[in-house]
C-alpha cells in the first residue's frame, strides 16, 4: 500500500486496469477511477470486504463485476481498490485493521463510510471518480463529509452482479465525483442512458422543512443557495414546502408497527422517519444474516468497535415483522411517487451535521446516527435516486444538501445537478 502521505490512506491495493478500447471518443476517455474493496470483484484479486479474516477465507475472484467492466468499456482507467469499513457495517469510515483514510476537507474528522477510501480518493483528487456501494448511506454520507458529489441510483438501476451483497433490498452501486459533469458522464455509462440533456426543468422543488430542522447547521446556510438558484433558473413558483414526517405517517400505514414501540430514537428525531429507519435497519439486519451469518458464526472474525456489535446483533435477528418491512417499502414508494410526480424533487440535508471527530465514543454518536438514518432511510426504503451536493464549508467543515427524485428518474436528476451547478456555485460564493 502507498504511504498515507501520498494517497491519504485511501488505497487498499494499487493496480492498473486499462480500458478495453483505446478509442478517444469514449465517454470516460482519459478519466481515472478507484474501486471500493467491498464487493466489487476484480478478476485475479481477492475482494476483501474491509476485513482481513474475510480476505484470508476467500479466494481471488475469477471474473470482474459488470459495473467495473462498464466504466472500463467507457474508456476509464482504474488505479486500484480503496479501503472501506468492515463488512460495510458503518457510516464512519474508520477501519481498525487497515487504517482510516484521511478526510481531505477535515483531517481531524471521520471521512464517512462505508465507502471511505473511494470518497477520499475523489476528495483529494487522486482520481476523477470512484465506485462505491450504498445500502444504508455508504455513498451519500462520505460524499457529504468529504465535500464531493455522491450519487445513489434508483434501487436495481445498476447491476450489483459480482458485488458481495449486504442487504439486497437496499444494495446499490453508487459513485463519487468532484465535478458534476463527470458525475453525469459516469452515470450515463453505468445506467446505460442516452445523452439526453433536455429534461432538466423540475415541475416542483419541495423542501422538507422538518428534515432540515434535524441538521445542526443553520437551515438558511443549507438551503439559501439552492433556493436562489432554483428561482433564477426555473422561477420561484415551483418551490414548495412539506412536513415530510406528517406526510409519511399519514400515507404509510404499516409504519404503525414501528411507531408503537416507544422507540427512544423517536424522542430526538421525527417519529415517523425514525420508525422508517427502524424498519429499514431490521430488514437490513435480517438480509445480512441470511447472506453472512454462517460465515460470521463459523469464522468469528475480529471486528472493530461498533461494527462487531452491529454484526452480532444482525446474526441474532429473527424473521419477526419482516413481511411488514416489505409493506413499508411498497407504501413509501407509492406515497413519495404521488408527492413528487415524474419530475418533482425533494430536498433534505444529506446528514444532520458536519462529520464527527475521529475515534469518538460510539455512544456519543447515538443521537447523530439516529438522525442520520432518519434522513438516509427515505431513499433507502423508497428505492428513489438521491444525489448529495457539496455546499462548501461552514465553520471550516463541509456542508451538503441532497436532492431526491422518483425511482427511474436518475438521468433527469443527474442532468439537473449539472444544470444547477454554475448558478449554485455563484450563489454560494456570494454568501461566503
Amino acid at each position: 500500500m502507498a504511504s498515507r502521505d501520498s494517497d491519504y490512506g485511501a488505497f487498499m491495493e494499487k493496480f492498473v486496469l486499462q480500458p478495453s478500447s483505446s478509442a478517444h471518443q469514449l465517454p470516460l476517455s482519459g478519466l481515472t477511477f478507484a474501486i471500493k474493496d467491498i464487493r466489487f470483484d476484480v478478476d485475479g484479486h481477492v475482494t476483501g470486504f474491509g476485513n482481513p479474516d474475510w480476505a484470508r477465507t476467500h479466494s481471488a475472484a475469477t471474473s470482474t463485476a459488470p459495473a467495473v467492466l462498464a466504466v472500463l468499456s467507457g474508456g476509464a482507467t482504474s488505479i486500484g481498490k480503496t479501503i472501506m469499513d468492515e463488512m460495510a457495517y458503518s457510516i464512519n469510515g474508520e477501519n481498525k485493521h487497515y487504517g482510516t483514510p484521511t478526510n481531505p476537507c477535515a483531517p481531524d474528522r471521520v471521512p464517512g463510510g462505508s465507502s471511505s477510501g473511494s470518497a477520499v480518493a475523489v476528495g483529494a483528487k487522486l482520481v476523477d471518480f470512484s465506485l462505491g456501494t450504498d445500502t444504508g448511506g455508504s455513498v451519500r454520507v462520505p460524499a457529504s463529509y468529504c465535500g464531493i458529489f455522491g450519487f445513489r441510483p434508483s434501487h436495481s438501476a445498476v447491476s450489483t452482479a459480482g458485488v458481495i451483497p449486504m442487504a439486497q433490498s437496499f444494495d446499490t452501486v453508487g459513485w463519487f465525483a468532484w465535478d458534476p459533469k463527470i458525475l453525469n458522464r459516469v452515470g450515463r455509462v453505468l445506467l446505460q442512458l442516452a445523452d439526453d440533456v433536455n429534461l432538466v426543468r423540475p415541475s416542483q422543488v419541495i423542501f422538507a422543512e422538518d428534515c432540515l430542522q434535524l441538521s445542526s447547521i443553520p437551515s438558511d446556510r443549507v438551503t439559501q443557495g439552492l433556493v436562489k438558484s432554483v428561482e433564477k433558473l426555473f422561477g420561484g413558483h415551483i418551490i414548495e414546502n412539506v412536513i415530510l414526517g406528517d406526510y409519511v405517517k399519514d400515507k404509510v400505514p404499516s409504519l404503525q408497527h414501528f411507531l408503537s414501540e416507544g422507540n427512544k430514537e423517536q424522542e430526538y428525531s421525527i417519529p415517523s422517519l425514525a420508525a422508517l429507519s427502524s424498519a429499514m435497519r431490521l430488514l437490513q439486519r435480517y438480509e445480512f444474516k441470511n447472506n453472512h451469518g454462517d460465515w460470521v458464526t463459523t469464522v468469528k472474525p475480529d471486528l472493530g468497535p461498533g461494527i462487531s456489535e452491529r454484526v452480532w446483533e444482525a446474526v441474532r435477528t429473527s424473521a419477526q415483522k419482516i413481511d411488514v418491512c416489505q409493506s413499508v417499502k411498497t407504501e413509501l414508494r407509492a406515497a413519495l411517487s404521488a408527492l413528487l410526480g415524474d419530475h418533482g424533487i425533494l430536498v433534505i440535508p444529506t446528514v444532520p451535521g458536519p462529520p464527527p471527530k475521529l475515534q469518538m465514543d460510539p455512544s456519543a454518536l447515538e443521537v447523530f446516527r439516529a438522525r442520520a438514518f432518519s434522513l438516509l432511510s427515505i431513499a433507502g426504503v423508497s428505492g428513489f435516486c438521491q444525489v448529495s451536493i457539496p455546499l462548501g464549508l461552514h465553520d471550516n467543515l463541509p456542508v451538503a444538501i441532497s436532492l431526491l427524485a422518483k425511482h427511474g428518474s436518475d438521468g433527469f436528476l443527474l442532468n439537473l445537478v449539472e444544470t444547477l451547478h454554475n448558478t449554485l456555485k455563484e450563489e454560494l460564493q456570494r454568501m461566503s
